[in-house]
């Protein structure tokens, strides 16, 4: 069954598979020990730390364990905020930064910070310039993650980095997608990655912070990881950890080539394939094994059921998934549709042929969700009318898009249809078909138990 979720979690590599069982039978000990186990854990540990460091491109002594990627983002923005405190209390994210880093930049703004959330373009990315005027006197920190999690996108870290040191401002970079195929370049401050993004155990979080930057631990502190991840070390998951990233890194180079690829088949063919489907994220500088895209007039936990059952296992940032009844908040903030969304993330050694079977998979896959929620047919007839309403309100998408995908051609050029909906995702979908479908997005206004959306047909 062809596992299309790497980036959620990569599977076990190999490498730390062999690394950890080893590790189970001579790291077990206390690495702070001086008796014979004691040493021969903390040998074990010192040389994790050391192939990390080299990976990540820091020194060892700059690097910290924690229990998770998240764990690390949530120690680093709190140890970086709280030692510049007498700067300022002001902080800058990314309107598309893993939930770790929002959630994070949450708790700051409710005990008093203030933060600013850059904006991104469609493709997804920041513009340098916008980080830029975003910075102030009082600006304790800036965040901005490697490479984007539900797209693909890769961020301009380098130039960013460049304009954050020139203010005297710590770069915090969240490396979590990208850490496996290569180091992230430019002069950032902190760095946080978690290993089971790039095929090492769960439970191994990657905290670098630069000597010199100015960092107070929060929290209940003890000796074991300079203090920014207490308890006992989980020792035989941090060598499996690192031993993995020397591993896949070994590999980066000619299976990124091979991934991209794949996946620029997927960007090209499913347009052509299936109807009505953005394809969204940049399409150059992407990560190499992810890509997604989102369809018109499908329910999205039903079409990963259907995929499911085909035997695909990949996700979603649509809001008709279960775990959510908003828009994924970065299809939201690239301003791309969100119904129907699927994010294929290639793993390691993905094959060929599990692409094609996915292509050939899919168009019928999609059909069937379209058929079961009634999406409208190609042709209809025009009738006078000057403005159509569109009562939609307690249907969850993409119901909304489809009654108005529906009428639309009912409408004479030039006629208007008023959709009424409560559904958040309108918000974001009605205005992405408008642009798909070359029709006239109108805006909004407040409507009885709702908000009404505007659309003007313009062919």
């Amino acid at each position: 069954m062809p596992y299309f979720d790497a980036a959620s979690a990569a599977p076990l590599h190999p490498v730390a598979r062999q690394a950890l069982l080893a590790a189970l039978d001579d790291g077990w000990a206390d690495p702070s020990r001086l008796y014979r186990e004691g040493r021969k854990a903390r040998m074990l540990l010192d040389a994790a730390r050391e192939a990390a460091a080299e990976a990540v491109g820091c020194r060892a002594d700059e690097l910290t364990f924690t229990p998770s990627g998240t764990r690390a983002v949530h120690t680093g923005m709190a140890g970086a905020l709280a030692g510049r405190r007498r700067t300022g209390r002001h902080l800058i994210v990314s309107a598309v930064e893993h939930s770790s880093v929002l959630h994070a930049a949450e708790v700051f703004e409710a005990e008093g910070g203030q933060v600013t959330r850059v904006p991104v373009a469609r493709t997804g990315a920041v513009d340098v310039g916008s980080y830029r005027a975003a910075l102030r006197p009082d600006t304790a920190l800036a965040c901005l993650q490697s490479a984007n999690h539900e797209v693909g996108t890769v961020q301009p870290v380098a130039a960013v980095a460049e304009v954050c040191r020139a203010a005297g401002v710590p770069l915090l970079v969240d490396a979590a997608q990208s850490l496996g195929w290569g180091p992230v370049e430019g002069d950032w401050s902190l760095l946080t990655a978690s290993a089971h993004k790039w095929g090492g155990p769960s439970g191994v979080g990657l905290l670098a912070v630069r000597k010199g930057v100015r960092f107070a631990v929060q929290g209940a502190v003890d000796e074991r990881e300079s203090g920014r991840a207490p308890g006992f070390e989980n020792l035989p998951a941090i060598v499996a950890a690192a031993a993995s990233l020397r591993a896949v890194r070994a590999e980066a180079e000619q299976e990124a080539v091979r991934l991209r690829a794949l996946t620029a088949r997927i960007r090209a063919r499913v347009p052509e394939l299936v109807p009505d489907v953005e394809v969204v994220g940049d399409a150059e500088r992407r990560l190499p094994g992810i890509v997604t895209f989102s369809c018109l007039y499908v329910d999205g936990e039903t079409l990963l059921h259907e995929l499911d059952r085909e035997g695909f296992s990949v996700s979603s940032g649509s809001s008709c998934t279960s775990s959510t009844l908003t828009p994924s908040h970065v299809l939201k903030a690239m301003g791309v549709l969100s119904e129907g969304n699927v994010r294929v993330s290639l793993p390691t050694g993905a094959a060929e042929a599990d692409v094609d079977r996915f292509l050939a998979v899919l168009p019928g896959v999609v059909a069937g969700v379209r058929e079961k929620l009634g999406a409208p047919l190609p042709a209809a007839t025009a009738v006078r009318a000057e403005e159509t309403v569109v009562d939609a309100l307690g249907k969850r998408c993409p119901i909304p898009v489809i009654e108005l995908a529906k009428v639309i051609g009912t409408v004479p050029v030039g006629g208007r249809v008023r959709v009424l909906s409560d559904d958040e995702a309108a918000r974001l979908d009605i205005p992405a078909w408008c642009e798909m479908r070359g029709q006239a997005y109108e805006g909004e206004e407040p409507a009885d138990g709702g908000t009404a959306y505007l659309v003007r047909r313009v062919s």
